[in-house]
């Protein structure tokens, strides 16, 4: 009995042990199938089908003319499945010969027929799914091996797989490289393209892909399930002749004088438009855009800034140009440093005028104006004040991500190294730093009569070639100064050219003007390497400004080093071939008052047939009588008003041609049974027979003028 117990009692524990178990089981399927089952499934799905982006056509980026500066081109990738589900065995091994023929012969010519051959029908063997036909197809090769036997099937029971893929093309090369930039993974965008990428780069479509191997997938349906949405286009304000011009020259100058870098800016004065920016940098390949210096590279700017400067003390009514101050032929000492001229024009002056000082750009003359007026009480944050009214502490905001920040110093403040040398350094364009493009919307601003223009580089955007938004020029500030002091300093840059340290850099054809500046490298570092930095910024025509430029050059090694010798050239060039190319720069030939029509500038004694004389008259916009109805006309003066008068033909009689051009006397003589000799060119002014005479058939001869 015992035993019985016992036994049982053990098969009451296993069956409770199985039926707890089967409980667990049953429940945990429940769970997985019921509870837990959507996510599990979805799960399951998508390690082998799940949706992908597909990628959005990029927009363009297109010049101020519409020509295409970036553009994206249609590449493609064929794959081929060569056990896709839908082929027939069949039809594989039908056209299995001769679609390696077409393959091996028309795209890749790295194997021959047989091994092509063999190739397909190992990977079909192997059970491939995702086999590399070729990369970077064109739509033309696409649309060709599209025709190819068992291809032709389509995606299914062909087996070919192709994939879409885009490339920017720049069908400029380098031109305005560094400003359109790039976007690429894992890098940082650059450029037009970083700053506007969500306004180029469009929305991502969505399609439904198979993984057919560890990170391959391919597409289950020949076409996307969600459409991407293609980007819009962007004009730039760059002006394609513009942006070559500054380029070459730029270019030649760097190479002439064996330079590190450089950069060249134009700017349209009246709207900010930036219609050139070249930035050439020497590197391991040669030349190159590298960096945009024009926008990231904040530097001390030497004496270009001297015109900051002048606007101060002017504005403040410390100095008149006509001032006299001495600058101890070239050389003075500030505190413990010794500050000399760079033109040896200084050296052999005591004392000069203010004007002379700017044109001669003496370092000595301005910084001492400046220490003079502002290193002494609170002054100098009046000087500071002046610069941050003209705006030269704050970003121009361009669409160029990476725009370095300038630096001005706080006056008598410690943390910027503020000492008794700080504000004659400043004057001349050290201690302090702004990039190129700042300083040149300055010197605009100046040739803009003081009415400061945001920089900008894009003004519309497209979709489908309609404007959806328009960028208008922006008024940043409508006036940095008065009138007065800016006439006085657009008097002195105009001075540097005429008589100046750009003197050299003259045109007989327009007048510019502009200033030279030559920085040095680590100035007031003892044993120095001498390295300079070139520039000469301006604007032409002087009288009425249409562009202001900006040129910079760094490190010259060879043939100069000078802002005239170096940087100066290179304005000259881009003002000269604009001069050349650009009809708004040249003064129209009829921009004087209507003239008012005497008697001898009137066209009068011209005749003709009336029909033409009345058409040619209305199309020149001539006002005149009509006092005939007849078939011919003369012109007459009629209270210094044209009018046309008759002028008859009797039939027997030699008619007057007197006036007329050879065609209508011609037509009028012959057609009256007369022969015709002529001489000259022009209208007749002359008939050998005297107009009233019978007709004989005779010999007529005419002298044209």
């Amino acid at each position: 009995m015992n035993i019985k117990n016992e036994v049982l009692y053990r098969v009451y524990i296993v069956l409770g042990l199985v039926m707890l178990g089967a409980t667990l089981i049953f429940f945990k399927a429940f769970k997985i199938s019921y509870l837990e089952g959507e996510r599990w499934r979805k799960m399951g799905k998508d390690l082998y089908v799940q949706y992908q982006p597909v990628e959005a056509e990029r927009g363009n980026i297109l010049a101020e003319d519409g020509s295409l500066l970036v553009t994206s081109l249609p590449f493609f990738e064929i794959r081929m499945d060569p056990n896709s589900s839908g082929m027939k065995e069949e039809d594989f091994f039908e056209n299995l010969d001769t679609l390696a023929y077409c393959l091996a012969t028309y795209v890749d010519n790295s194997h021959t027929v047989g091994g092509y051959r063999d190739l397909l029908l190992r990977k079909r063997t192997e059970g491939e799914r995702n086999l590399l036909i070729r990369k970077d197809v064109t739509y033309d090769e696409l649309a060709k091996i599209k025709s190819f036997p068992l291809f032709n099937k389509g995606r299914y029971k062909g087996g070919l797989i192709v994939k879409q893929q885009s490339k920017r093309s720049r069908p400029y090369k380098m031109l305005a490289r560094r400003t359109i930039g790039y976007v690429r993974d894992g890098a940082k965008p650059v450029g037009l393209e970083g700053y506007f990428d969500d306004v180029l780069g469009g929305k991502a479509g969505k399609q439904l892909m198979q993984r057919v191997g560890k990170d391959i997938w391919i597409p289950v349906n020949d076409l996307t399930e969600i459409e991407p949405q293609n980007g819009n286009d962007i004009v730039t304000t760059i002006d394609i002749n513009l942006q070559d011009i500054s380029q070459q020259a730029l270019s030649r100058a760097l190479q002439h004088h064996n330079a590190s870098h450089g950069t060249a800016i134009v700017m349209e004065v009246k709207t900010g438009a930036i219609r050139a920016i070249a930035n050439i940098g020497k590197t391991e390949d040669g030349w190159w855009e590298t960096y945009n210096y024009a926008v990231g590279s904040a530097i001390e700017p030497g004496s270009t800034f001297k015109l900051a400067s002048m606007l101060a003390l002017l504005e403040d009514g410390y100095v008149t140009l006509e001032d006299s101050i001495s600058i101890n032929r070239g050389k003075m000492t500030f505190y413990d440093e010794e500050m000399i001229d760079a033109t040896s024009q200084s050296f052999s002056l005591d004392s000069t005028t203010v004007r002379e000082a700017f044109e001669i750009s003496s370092n000595v003359g301005i910084a001492k104006l400046i220490d003079r007026h502002y290193n002494k009480g609170d002054n100098a944050a009046r000087f500071i004040e002046q610069l941050k009214n003209m705006n030269l502490h704050l970003l121009t905001d361009v669409e160029i991500d990476g725009e370095a920040k300038p630096y001005i110093k706080e006056a008598y403040n410690e943390d910027d190294d503020w000492s008794g040398i700080t504000l004659p350094w400043m004057a001349i364009g050290y201690e302090l730093t702004i990039t190129p493009l700042q300083l040149l919307t300055f010197y605009n601003t100046v040739a803009n009569g003081g009415k400061m223009m945001k920089p900008y580089l894009v003004s519309d955007i497209l979709r489908f070639g309609e404007t959806v938004q328009h960028f208008k020029p922006t008024v940043v500030k409508k006036q940095i100064a008065s009138k007065q002091s800016i006439q006085a300093v657009r008097e002195l840059l105009e001075g540097v050219v005429e008589r100046g340290t750009a003197k050299r850099l003259q045109s007989n054809r327009f007048r510019f003007a502009g200033k030279t500046g030559t920085a040095q490298f680590d100035y007031l570092k003892k044993n120095r390497r001498q390295r300079y930095r070139a520039s000469f910024a301006g604007y032409f025509p002087a009288e009425n400004p249409i562009y202001s430029c900006m040129v910079m050059i760094s490190e010259p090694r060879e043939n100069g080093f000078y802002g005239a010798d170096v940087a100066g050239p290179v304005f000259r060039e881009i003002a000269d071939r604009c001069f050349e190319t650009k009809v708004d720069m040249h003064q129209p030939v009829n921009n004087f008052p209507k003239p008012v029509y005497t008697a001898n500038t009137l066209p009068l004694r011209d005749a003709g047939q009336s029909k033409e004389m009345r058409f040619l008259l209305d199309y020149l916009e001539l006002p005149v009588a009509e006092t005939t109805g007849a078939e011919w006309s003369v012109l007459e003066e009629d209270d210094g008003k044209l009018a046309m008068g008759s002028r008859t033909a009797i039939e027997n009689l030699i008619p007057n041609v007197l006036g007329m051009g050879l065609r209508d006397a011609l037509f009028v003589l012959e057609n009256r049974g007369l022969k015709v000799k002529f001489s000259g060119s022009g209208k007749v002014v002359r008939q050998s027979i005297k107009p009233g005479k019978r007709i004989r058939g005779q010999t007529i001869k005419l002298t044209l003028k």
